[in-house]
């Protein structure tokens, strides 16, 4: 009798394979472990700008070209001292408003609260009082036009080594056409008769003040570790404790507030000072400082063409024409010259191989690669761009 056969093993039946993803199957994402989100990924993504930059950046010409006129009438109901007093306070107000919205922290420092002291005379205190004087004898035509020279001084500091920007050949000759254009507004052939002097020379001497405040600016408060707004609202309150100190030594109280004038003087500080600040903030972060300084170009024209249009003041020929050479001038200083590109010729013999670079050595900086986008997105160090900011 033969042994009952023990059944045949059965293979275990094997997993059902999955369906062929089709083509508009959406594939499956990677389990939850394995998500590696980069450290660049998980902050947050920074608002867009509600309005274009370009309608900020015509915003900020008008606001700065309007700035000639409102002082003008500022001063016909106080005294210029109290006009940059309330123009610094009320723009200062606007700052550290945004700053508190922002969470900003102030300058610990004494050396940088120290520094920002001298720019603040320099770039605020000072330049503001010395407008609002000569808009007492000349048109706020040529207030604004006078302040158009600033890279012209700029570019003559430069040139006596009181800078670190070399001088090219382009730039001493834009620096040239420039003062030649100054001579053209003053009206230089006829002896700068019918021509205020002390009120010119004070619009001339302010806008002096600015290039000699950004290399004072640019030198002293590098690596600071604070943010550009923190920096520029210092300095406004730095400006404004000067001007509190000083308006009641040359000034009396005083005895009546006319509506006009006081309007001006608000407007002058809370959107000239303040809301122009945050404006140029925001397209120095957006497009850089080069394309933000353009708007100096414009600030001359809208305030010849408001000064002529709501204030009648009178303009001769050589008046524009002049202007138009001044801005020829500082477009040339602004100039650089473009790095010539070799051209790349195809080798005869096949290159060898590129040596590996070696490893940084211990505490050596290394160099940021730039992508596309980082000739717009990139910021200048806080000062350079304070600098900027303070041009108001």
């Amino acid at each position: 009798m033969s042994a009952p056969r023990e059944p045949a093993a059965t293979p275990p039946a094997s997993p059902p394979s999955p369906p062929a993803p089709s083509a508009s199957a959406a594939p499956l994402p990677p389990p939850a472990a394995t998500v590696r989100t980069p450290l660049a990924d998980r902050r947050p993504p920074t608002p867009r700008p509600a309005l274009d930059w370009r309608v900020r950046f015509v915003a900020l010409s008008l606001i700065w070209g309007f700035s000639f006129l409102l002082i003008k009438v500022g001063t016909e109901g106080y005294a210029p001292f109290q006009v940059t007093f309330g123009r610094l306070l009320a723009g200062t107000a606007v700052l550290v408003a945004a700053m508190a919205m922002r969470r900003e922290r102030l300058p610990r420092s004494a050396r940088t609260w120290g520094h920002l002291t001298v720019a603040a005379l320099l770039l605020n205190a000072l330049p503001f009082s010395l407008f609002s004087y000569a808009e007492l004898t000349i048109p706020s035509t040529l207030a604004g036009i006078c302040n158009a020279t600033s890279p012209l001084w700029g570019m003559a500091l430069s040139v006596v080594a009181l800078s670190e920007d070399r001088p090219t050949r382009r730039r001493v000759a834009g620096l040239g056409v420039g003062f030649l254009g100054v001579l053209t507004v003053l009206g230089a052939w006829q002896g700068f008769s019918g021509l205020d002097l002390p009120g010119t020379g004070m619009a001339l001497l302010a806008s002096f003040c600015y290039p000699v405040g950004w290399i004072y600016v640019r030198r002293t408060l590098a690596g600071t570790g604070s943010s550009t707004l923190a920096l520029t609202g210092s300095q406004l309150l730095l400006g404004t404790v000067q001007l509190a100190v000083v308006t009641p030594l040359f000034t009396s109280a005083p005895t009546s507030f006319p509506v006009l004038p006081t309007l001006s003087v608000l407007a002058l500080g809370a959107l000239g000072t303040g809301l122009a600040v945050l404006l140029q903030y925001g397209l120095v972060q957006e497009v850089g400082p080069t394309t933000a300084q353009m708007v100096t170009y414009f600030i001359p024209v809208i305030a010849t063409a408001a000064g002529v249009a709501l204030l009648g003041e009178q303009l001769s020929w050589n008046t524009p024409v002049g202007a138009l050479i001044v801005l020829i001038g500082a477009a040339l200083t602004q100039s650089r010259a473009r790095p010539a590109t070799p051209t790349a010729t195809p080798p005869l013999t096949p290159a060898p191989a590129p040596a590996p670079a070696p490893a940084p050595a211990e505490n050596t900086p290394t160099t940021h690669a730039a992508s596309p986008g980082d000739a717009h997105t990139a910021l200048p160090d806080p000062p350079e761009a304070a600098a900027c900011l303070s041009r108001s």
